[in-house]
């Protein structure tokens, strides 16, 4: 049959594309150092120096999954190419469903695999730390930084990742004025960096009595997780620490000591606060997490080497900055300005299904 001779054109076109991936993943690299972290690990006393020892094996699980992931893909492929050849010799026409179907999910997983290869940045391979902050408009848009948040979590949830509040200050009615949080899990700064932004909303607001369409706003700050890097310095004399109550909506939330802890990082004018933790040393030990992260978020972006050059940049949350908008009304969609995406199925994109956005960010620079 002929549709079996074409599938057999494609998929053997699929081969060079995962010679590619392998070569661009590093792999035969990533088996060597596989290879001395389990001999690190074996020896005595490896665990007496916990903080070293974890480190080992989060780095030699994320190694493993990558080959792994590769050499699964690479059975796939040679499955697909059996099952073609099987429906070319019998001449099987019942096949054809199952290699078209088969075909399909190949070639998504494939580029997917082709789009992890892009996450080569320095600090892509990191665990991500996320800041939400809303915009004018009171609890509308408290109440839309809110849903980004929860969007945010879920696609955490999807992927595997777990996530850390690290922030939160409650709105006046609803939603949140502000949070931090930070997602763990490979590569989890490489794709959510395309994130970063400002994200407006379109909707008949729940808060507006007379049904008005009401336009809201809410940024989103994408920094890696730095836990090691000598050019990421911090001085002492160029931090301000504020201490306060923690606010809250009652409950756990609040704590009658001064824990809360609020960071200024004089240089660059940055500050950051974390009230979630009950002890002081805690939320500091946050707090420094996410200045450290945020200096080499804006060190990456302005292709810097030295901290004490950073200028940092302010995000006007309003209209014309906006990278995506989300409508709810008077017709669902949610449109990425910078690559043109577009789904309209949004309730399944405020449920945490946004990797065709990732997907098409990453596309789009690695063509530029």
């Amino acid at each position: 049959m002929i549709e079996f001779d074409n599938y057999k054109v494609k998929i053997n076109a699929f081969k060079p594309t995962l010679e590619t991936i392998h070569s661009a993943l590093k792999l035969d690299e990533a088996r060597e150092e596989i290879e001395k972290l389990e001999k690190e690990s074996e020896q005595d006393g490896f665990w007496n120096d916990i903080e070293r020892s974890q480190k080992v094996q989060q780095r030699l699980k994320q190694l493993q999954n990558k080959c792994e992931r590769f050499k699964k893909l690479s059975a796939r492929w040679d499955d697909l190419a059996t099952l073609c050849q099987m429906g070319q010799e019998e001449d099987d026409e019942s096949i054809l469903p199952e290699l078209e179907e088969e075909y399909a999910s190949f070639e998504k997983d494939l580029d997917a695999a082709r789009l992890e290869t892009l996450l080569s940045g320095e600090y892509d391979a990191n665990n991500a730390i996320l800041s939400f902050h809303a915009g004018a408009g009171g609890t509308e848009a408290q109440d839309w930084t809110q849903m980004l948040y929860r969007m945010y979590t879920r696609w955490a949830e999807r992927h595997g990742f777990d996530y850390k509040l690290m922030d939160w200050l409650d709105g006046e009615e609803a939603g949140l004025k502000s949070a931090t949080i930070q997602i763990n899990g490979e590569n989890a700064y490489g794709y959510l960096k395309s994130e970063n932004g400002i994200h407006r909303l379109v909707r008949i607001s729940p808060f507006d009595a007379s049904g008005r369409r009401h336009t809201s706003f809410a940024a989103v700050e994408v920094m890696p997780e730095i836990t090691d890097d000598n050019s990421i310095e911090i001085r002492d004399e160029d931090i301000e620490m504020q201490v306060y109550r923690s606010s809250g909506a009652g409950g756990q939330k609040v704590n009658k000591t001064s824990s809360a802890v609020r960071l200024t990082h004089i240089p660059t004018g940055i500050v950051v606060s974390c009230q979630v933790e009950r002890s002081q040393f805690q939320n500091r030990d946050n707090c420094m997490a996410m200045l450290r992260a945020r200096l080499a978020e804006i060190k990456e972006r302005e292709h810097l080497e030295k901290i004490s050059d950073i200028k940092g940049e302010q995000m006007k949350i309003e209209w014309g900055s906006q990278i995506r908008s989300y409508v709810f009304m008077p017709y669902t969609l949610a449109k990425d300005h910078r690559t043109g995406f577009e789904n309209g199925n949004i309730n399944a994109v405020m449920d945490g299904d946004i990797d065709g956005f990732i997907n098409a960010y990453l596309s789009m620079k690695a063509e530029s």
